[in-house]
């Protein structure tokens, strides 16, 4: 049930609504290009993000942006890649059309002042798990960092561009809601203010969400604190569909140190001849799987945590010592400080590794022009369910993904009718809250929610472990929901009614595949079924 704290008069005009020709949810890839495609071509857009500009899964992004550029490949080999990763379930109509404007998505990125790594005049291609050629682009080890380095100084620079940092989304506003005639559409949306505590109304003709996903559900993770499944719990809310919510994609190597949070061992360092040990020095993968270390992703780490339960290990260890010190030192300089900071030298160690939720395949349903179910509200990035990565992604897809259905949705907004007059928005009332009395119950509840979706809805699910999390999701829901009724709202409450919102969709999505198929693996189905379908839920 959703809840606004809203005035009785839905008409009273909120004095400083802030009103834009769009509004953008999220910083990273995904939520730059669409700002700076559609400020470019004269709108007035608000860049909402919760964090700073920089905060965020893209600057983490290691691998790079995947597309067919060498002689040796061709689309239709990259495509063959993506659907044996998707385990028969990619729409092939969208992963086409995503990967064929993958060579203008690199080109657009080196337009923007991207630096690619290049060899010998030409840029250098490298590979990952999955992929049967060369043709990872990429900027040594820190592709999105490099990127997001070159596009955040365009977004607060650009004079249309309105940047609202330490801005967090609460809820849309829509149609319905403001009892406007005509169809449902989104016309806006309410964000709390960090550092005043008030929300604030920001309303627009077109709402795109761009918030990431959803990895800070699970207790490890390689995601940044601002993954909490913001846009697809709030899209859920306001009405969208919501797709493959059950393949929640994890990296098989994130980096196993207690100091060292979130950092993943890039899938490149496997695809470079990097080996998988056991502690004895044992390579355990080419007796899982013919493609050993370049196995997908979801049968690496699947395989890894079989292999940590058979031995009772806290990690294994990824060994790419049998390289010159020179080529690692080239190639993954990141990878190399980072470790070497920790007292690891990946050049004569290896490093130890475990597997860590890395990515939500499934999201808010959209066409290939972003749009959700919602009029007015579009989707792009993690946040969005394209069909392109089915039920398990392949490496550096995602990147490619963000720039492409940026320029998309852009399009599509730019191409849109004329809009209709703003509504008048009503404020926010808190006249009916209080402060929290107790804020530990929040801090519990987030502790509770991490550690039972890792142990119930990881990597490896049972019927059993499924139903066990939905009582205890029911639960949670109800006592957050209380909370959020009486009490003024703040971020910690906001991203922790959000994880609750998706852990649900992850739940009963996945209680409703009844086979084992890609990132879902189930002990009571171990088998694959001889047809699927995406999983779709609507809202009540």
């Amino acid at each position: 049930m959703l809840v606004l704290h809203l005035t009785t008069d839905l008409w009273t005009v909120m004095e400083d609504v802030k009103s834009f020709e769009a509004i953008v949810v999220g910083s990273g890839l995904a939520g730059g290009v669409t700002a700076l495609e559609l400020a470019e071509r004269g709108l007035r857009v608000a860049l909402i993000t919760k964090r700073s500009l920089e905060d965020g899964a893209s600057p983490r992004a290691q691998g790079g942006i995947a597309a067919a550029l060498s002689s040796l490949d061709s689309i239709d080999t990259h495509m063959q890649d993506t659907l044996i990763a998707g385990a028969g379930l990619c729409d092939t109509e969208a992963t086409h059309f995503i990967l064929e404007r993958g060579k203008m998505a690199i080109q657009w990125l080196i337009q923007r002042g991207v630096c690619f790594t290049q060899e010998n005049g030409t840029l250098h291609l490298t590979r990952e798990g999955g992929h049967s050629q060369r043709r990872i682009a990429h900027v040594a080890d820190a592709t999105g960092a490099a990127i997001q380095n070159t596009l955040h100084p365009q977004l607060r620079a650009h004079p249309r561009i309105h940047v609202f940092e330490h801005h967090m989304l609460v809820d849309l506003i829509t149609s319905e809601r403001l009892d406007l005639p005509g169809p449902r559409r989104c016309v806006g949306l309410y964000a709390l203010e960090e550092n005043s505590g008030e929300v604030l109304a920001f309303t627009a003709p077109h709402t795109l969400l761009a918030t990431g996903g959803a990895g800070k559900v699970y207790l490890y993770t390689t995601n940044p604190d601002t993954a909490t499944g913001d846009g697809i719990a709030a899209g859920w809310r306001a009405g969208c569909t919501v797709a493959n919510m059950e393949f929640i994609q994890f990296h098989p190597t994130c980096l196993y140190h207690p100091h060292a949070k979130s950092f993943l061992i890039s899938e490149a360092v496997r695809g470079e001849g990097g080996i998988l040990r056991l502690p004895n020095g044992h390579r355990f993968m080419p007796e899982h799987d013919a493609r050993a270390e370049l196995a997908p992703r979801d049968i690496v780490a699947r395989t890894i945590d079989y292999e940590m339960k058979r031995h009772g290990l806290d990690c294994v260890y990824l060994d790419i010592t049998h390289l010159s010190p020179e080529f690692i030192r080239g190639h993954f300089p990141t990878i190399h400080e980072k470790c070497l900071s920790l007292g690891i030298d990946m050049t004569t160690q290896p490093i130890p590794v475990v597997p860590a939720a890395h990515y939500t395949c499934g999201g808010l349903r959209t066409d290939l022009q972003g749009r959700t179910d919602l009029a007015g509200l579009y989707a792009v990035g993690e946040t969005a369910y394209t069909g392109l990565h089915g039920a398990n992604r392949l490496a550096s897809n995602s990147l490619l993904e963000c720039v492409v259905m940026a320029r998309e949705a852009s399009a599509a907004i730019l191409s849109s009718p004329p809009p209709v007059p703003s509504p008048v928005i009503p404020p926010w009332d808190s006249s009916q809250v209080t402060d929290p009395d107790e804020e530990v119950v929040i801090s519990h509840n987030w502790e509770e929610l991490r550690r039972f979706m890792w142990d119930y809805v990881g990597i490896v699910r049972t019927d059993k472990r499924l139903e066990r999390a939905t009582h205890r999701l029911k639960l949670l829901h109800e006592e957050i929901l209380e909370f959020y009724t009486n009490f003024h709202v703040s971020r910690d409450l906001l991203e922790l009614r959000n994880l609750v919102t998706v852990s649900q969709l992850i739940v009963d999505s996945a209680r409703l595949r009844k086979e084992s198929r890609g990132l879902h693996y189930s002990r009571d189905y171990p088998l694959s079924s001889a047809s699927s379908r995406p999983t779709l839920l609507t809202p009540p």
